[in-house]
């Protein structure tokens, strides 16, 4: 059965239809096409020509026109829209003229570099020219590192070897530095927060040691749709930035469903497991051998859903073999057997987190299933993209689970189809940042008594006196120099709180690493007596080594998954700014934030019942990071007519349902921020809403929540109100632990109360 009969079929089960809160087609796009700019060299064209291309796509050829005009550009348009085309000509056309002539490359994953550079090195194969272009990351044998040195014209890597193998050592690469003419920086939507802002920070000390050998490469930026693309590539790059947005790609017709679980309980409000329907729904496009991919939100959630697939594909007698799961921690060679397994059409179906969000080439997938919203508009079209990618018919499930965010965009289709992408938030001068770069910079080359980095010149200065006093630089003459022994880059992550990994050994057979996970979150995902799943085997992790990084588990069978809890207290200590809203007060400023891991609860496969719990012995964790935060007066609680039990269960619910349509209006993920609710404040004694970021200094999505504080509040009461329980449920407010009964109608006056000005 191909997929239009499919599609026909789904339109005609009522069953089906009748958890659809819409059915969103687009039809097809015809392409708009544009001749090569006269300043593409004709040996490219013919090239290109052998290949089946004679003509651009109108953005192609605009973007092309405007690199040769030498100019920073940002390329926005859809998936699959042949944005490679836009840096790749303009990059070859200038080392065909210019033999000498250097590019750099960076992708935010090896896997994807390594899928680039297969494309590239097949055009420069037809050209006949030889042009050197090397993947350079963690991956490359020491043996072939000289080469890639020398006889790199391209070289292909990511912004973490880039900040921790090239800048350190430019002066071994002093032949790519003397010549370089084009900085590619490629999925560029996917640096926002924290990394955003550890990359704005790297491009700093590129440029910095490309002045000092006497370079200025152009950027060539590429996005999907954002709201602010070019206000995010110029922080980025430092300098001004061309936007190129007319896409002139084709497009297949897309039919993008929202899907919500039916209600089995309608007193608590509680829905059938997203889970268990998109298994269901897998397995029906499998039994048809639709190939499929399906993302869902968690590592566990992943491999939860494997596990699943992989039990009903037995059941109908079908290898399990064609389900995989795919996601960071599995080992480089297991991902690149996956993404072959895809083109091929080995593998019908692949359940990934948002690693395969990216344009890696995964062949052409019919059908997209999300479980639950990516957590923002950007990344949810990018999901989309990853089906029909061949300009053929694509249909797009979004099945929500009962979390709140899921529920408010199943709720509000108008929301997601109407509404313009999120913007993509970044702090380039957040402190801890900033300062961990500038010791890179001053360990690359000294800093000069004039110079500045980022900031401006009295800014830098101090930052510099401060890390003379702590005896990692000194001052001598008027130059800043390195004087630690340390290798700063090393000490610095860009993804994470914490520099390094924990890397996961199963004891059963030699101490195999079988997986690793960054150290931030290790204490709550692989802490002892956890219950680790790894393409759905299941390991029991027997002890936890943070000291040494290393996680030590064997093999169990077990039926159920373990999920831990934290305790959390929190203490202001700078007001920044504040400001009164209705009959309440909204800051923003520093809080130390000190947690701890305590317990886990073991959840059964398949009823997700709650069937034991275990403590976590482990070491608390402070830090000092960004928060916004809602307070209200003393006497809020007998205003409203609620006793302190019941403002304290309000409280709690509006926190949850705060922290929840947060990532809607500034575009971060539910892991970049937390939320917690005090009765009474040890700040201020007032009962308040904290909503603090996940990374020590923030990165800016702190003040954007302040600066959007009527919305998020709007959203809030919206997502209440628009709910059919009558006390509260998982969909609005959480469990009934964190809202009690009074929970729901409590946070909905709550959030009222904070509105009454703006709404008068």
């Amino acid at each position: 059965m191909n997929l239009r009969q499919i599609i026909d079929s789904l339109q005609q089960d009522h069953q089906f239809r009748n958890n659809l809160t819409t059915w969103h087609t687009i039809p097809a796009k015809e392409p708009q096409m544009a001749d090569f700019p006269s300043g593409v060299d004709s040996k490219l064209v013919d090239s290109f020509a052998r290949r089946g291309i004679h003509q651009l796509y109108s953005h192609q050829a605009n973007a092309i026109e405007s690199v040769l005009n030498d100019e920073n550009i940002c390329v926005v348009t859809p998936t699959a829209s042949g944005k490679t085309m836009c840096y790749n000509v303009p990059v070859l056309n200038q080392l065909i003229k210019n033999p000498n002539a250097r590019a750099l490359y960076l992708f935010p994953t090896k896997a994807l570099s390594q899928d680039q550079v297969h494309e590239l090195k097949s055009i420069v194969d037809d050209l006949e020219v030889k042009i050197g272009t090397y993947t350079f990351d963690g991956d490359t044998p020491a043996s072939a590192r000289k080469a890639v040195r020398n006889a790199g014209h391209i070289v292909v890597t990511n912004p973490d070897m880039l900040h921790a193998g090239i800048l350190p050592h430019h002066t071994i690469w002093i032949r790519l530095f003397e010549n370089l003419e084009y900085v590619v920086i490629d999925e560029l939507h996917h640096y926002r927060g924290v990394f955003g802002s550890h990359l704005a920070n790297i491009i700093r000390r590129l440029k910095r040691i490309c002045a000092f050998y006497g370079s200025d490469p152009k950027f060539i930026c590429c996005s999907a749709t954002i709201a602010n693309p070019k206000e995010l590539a110029e922080k980025v790059v430092a300098a001004p930035v061309k936007l190129v947005d007319n896409n002139g790609a084709p497009q297949g017709e897309r039919h993008f469903l929202f899907y919500n679980p039916p209600v089995i309980n309608e007193e608590l409000g509680i829905r059938k497991s997203a889970v268990k329907e998109v298994s269901r729904l897998t397995t029906h496009f499998l039994s048809k051998d639709v190939q499929s991919i399906v993302f869902a939100r968690s590592r566990l959630r992943v491999e939860i859903l494997t596990t699943y697939l992989k039990d009903a594909l037995k059941k109908v007698g079908k290898s399990a073999e064609l389900i995989k799961g795919y996601r960071g921690g599995y080992l480089p060679t297991e991902r690149r057997a996956i993404e072959q397994g895809l083109r091929k059409g080995e593998i019908m179906s692949v359940v990934s987190t948002n690693a395969l969000e990216l344009g890696i080439d995964i062949g052409s997938l019919d059908v997209c299933i999300m479980t639950g919203y990516a957590g923002n508009i950007a990344s949810t079209w990018q999901q989309a993209g990853r089906a029909g990618r061949r300009s053929n018919t694509a249909l797009v499930i979004l099945v929500a689970s009962s979390a709140p965010l899921d529920q408010y965009i199943i709720s509000h289709p108008e929301y997601f189809f109407e509404q313009t992408p999120e913007n993509a938030t970044i702090d380039p001068n957040n402190l801890s940042i900033m300062t961990s770069h500038i010791k890179c910079a001053a360990f690359e080359l000294p800093f000069m008594d004039e110079e500045s980095f980022g900031l401006d010149h009295a800014s830098t200065q101090e930052i510099l006196h401060f890390l003379e006093e702590h005896r990692v630089i000194r001052h001598v003459r008027n130059k800043w120099h390195w004087s630690a022994d340390t290798y700063p880059a090393e000490e610095v992550s860009l993804r994470t709180a914490a520099p390094g990994n924990v890397v996961i050994l199963d004891t059963s057979d030699n101490g195999r690493v079988i997986g690793e996970i960054d150290i931030f979150a290790a204490p709550t995902e692989v802490y002892e007596n956890a219950i680790y799943i790894h393409q759905s085997e299941q390991y029991t992790i027997d002890r936890l080594d943070l000291e040494d990084r290393k996680a030590y588990a064997r093999p169990v069978e077990t039926d159920y998954y373990t999920d831990a809890q934290i305790k959390v207290d929190l203490k202001v200590l700078d007001t920044f700014r504040d400001s009164p809203i209705g009959h309440a007060q909204i800051a923003s400023g520093e809080l130390s934030v000190t947690w701890l891991p305590t317990m886990y609860k073991k959840i059964k496969f398949g009823t997700h019942e709650n069937v034991g719990w275990g403590e976590i012995h482990l070491p608390e964790t402070t830090m000092h990071t960004a928060s916004y935060w809602l307070e209200y007066e003393e006497d809020c609680g007998e205003d409203m007519g609620l006793g302190k039990e019941e403002l304290g269960a309000a409280l709690n619910a509006l926190a949850h349902t705060l922290h929840q349509v947060a990532p809607v209006q500034i575009m971060c993920d539910l892991s970049d921020i937390r939320a917690q609710a005090n009765l009474k404040s040890p700040f201020s004694s007032k009962p308040t809403i904290y909503l603090y970021e996940t990374y020590p200094g923030g990165v800016g999505f702190s003040d954007k929540l302040f600066t959007h504080h009527e919305r998020l509040l709007e959203s809030a009461i919206s997502l209440l109100t628009d709910c059919g329980c009558k006390e509260g449920c998982p969909s609005c407010i959480g469990s009934a632990l964190e809202g009690g009964t009074s929970g729901k109608n409590g946070a909905v006056q709550l959030a009222q109360l904070a509105l009454a000005n703006a709404v008068e």
